[in-house]
């Protein structure tokens, strides 16, 4: 936003605010980087001697949203605090909002620290870390002991139906998807009761102080379901951030298991659990497939989401170990030819290499907030072209080749042992490009 617009914002805050707090003073608005549906901005409202510290989420300008309406998750909202979970309060509600506002909400801030790569590796939350878990167990069975008559409007999603029609909408060949497709179809447990499930409960969607968790955040994508979800999507390798606990690189999955069943009274099969995770991490990639095709289409231009569109390769790459395809041993780094000559010198890869350094190195330490964010997410960019340009040539697949044997495996035709150790080395091949480090183990 320009400033200008940031002052005509600061002026509608105050205008839904006064009926509440009476005249107030709006000052360190903010923007925080936030999901793709909505926006978030802190902000301060002074009120005679009173200060708040308060945060405003709204619907982002143009986009349409996909779970519930800012109403539906009021009363969600109510509910879950109502059950126990630790949620922001709600100070003036979607109703409050909509005249001036628009889709939004405005809660009171709370203190925490919801980065996740802080989250997993800062000293400071050593001690969260080890409780992190466990409190983790217990709110989720805090929300799946609402009652979903307390939030009519919740929709009830089918997810091995989503994940079908997420593979047809981004229209890739991904064999390693398919592969995790029909192995969820074969391997799926006896589902569980229909209760409200989070969507997206995991580290980055959560307030951590050094105790713990302080609050849950981002009920955008609530649904009905089976409450299993959420424990497998917790679970999911890019929600642990290098870090070596399975849940959220935090802590283990007994740790988890065993608080939601003390709280909840259900006890939880690991196994059962694990498929989640397999479909969490299906679910992940499809995001980041249908995230890229939406800068790839023209309908928002963004480095960040064409950057996410090169992730897919490490969901393949967990998909391939976590269903029982192994992937081969291998250098994570790809082998740098010597510099081409063609063009003169520095060449084109050693051109993105000082761009990138400059970025980094002189730009980055001027930034901060969302600004410093998207800088860095430009690095990581050319990181991935520097790498590609010094890449030797794949030693997998060809495109043309995986085509096919994606749409055999969605036929029913089970791929010979060539096919899966071409289709390993190809996947292995994007992820030494993509992110060598995720062949690596956790903080290598």
């Amino acid at each position: 936003m320009t400033q200008e617009s940031e002052a005509e914002l600061a002026i509608a805050l105050a205008e839904v605010l006064r009926e509440t707090t009476g005249p107030v003073t709006i000052g360190d608005l903010r923007r925080l980087s936030g999901g793709a549906s909505r926006e978030t901005w802190s902000f301060t409202a002074v009120a005679g001697a009173d200060r708040l510290s308060l945060v405003l989420q709204r619907s982002r300008g143009g986009l349409t949203m996909t779970g519930p309406s800012f109403t539906v998750e009021d009363a969600l909202l109510a509910a879950a605090e109502h059950s126990g979970v630790p949620v922001p309060p709600t100070v003036i509600d979607a109703a409050g909002c909509a005249a001036v506002l628009g889709d939004a909400r405005i809660t009171v801030h709370v203190e925490g620290e919801s980065l996740g790569p802080r989250i997993v590796r800062r000293p400071e939350f050593a001690a969260a870390r080890s409780t992190l878990s466990a409190q983790c167990g217990r709110a989720l069975a805090a929300i799946h002991s609402i009652d979903p008559d307390d939030v009519p409007g919740l929709e009830e999603i089918d997810t091995l139906g989503r994940l079908r029609d997420g593979l047809d909408l981004v229209e890739e060949a991904r064999p390693a998807f398919e592969l995790a497709l029909r192995w969820l179809h074969e391997h799926r447990p006896a589902p569980g009761p229909v209760r409200v499930v989070h969507g997206d409960f995991r580290i980055g969607n959560l307030l951590v102080d050094e105790t713990g968790l302080q609050a849950v955040l981002d009920w955008e994508l609530a649904h009905l379901g089976d409450p299993l979800e959420d424990l497998g999507w917790l679970c999911v390798r890019a929600w642990r951030f290098g870090g070596e606990g399975e849940v959220g690189g935090v802590g283990p999955i007994e740790d988890l298991l065993d608080a939601y069943a003390e709280a909840s009274g259900s006890p939880v099969s690991v196994d059962d659990v694990r498929w989640w995770i397999v479909a969490g991490t299906l679910t992940w990639g499809l995001i980041c497939a249908v995230q890229a095709r939406r800068h790839l289409d023209g309908h928002v231009r963004s480095v960040e989401l064409a950057t996410i569109g090169r992730r897919v390769c490490e969901t393949e790459y967990d998909l391939l170990d976590l269903i029982g395809v192994l992937a081969p041993a291998g250098s994570p780094t790809p082998a740098a030819p010597a510099p081409s000559g063609s063009h003169g010198r520095p060449t084109a890869a050693e051109l993105v290499e000082a761009v990138r350094e400059h970025l980094a190195e002189v730009v980055a330490p001027q930034l901060d907030g969302s600004a410093a964010f998207q800088l860095k997410v430009a690095g990581n960019a050319l990181g991935i072209v520097e790498r590609e340009l010094m890449a030797r040539p794949t030693s997998g697949l060809a495109a043309a080749d995986e085509a096919t044997m994606a749409a055999s495996i969605r036929s029913g035709t089970a791929p010979s042992a060539d096919d899966l150790v071409a289709l390993q080395a190809a996947v292995v091949d994007r992820l030494r490009v993509a992110h060598p480090k995720w062949l690596l183990p956790p903080d290598a």
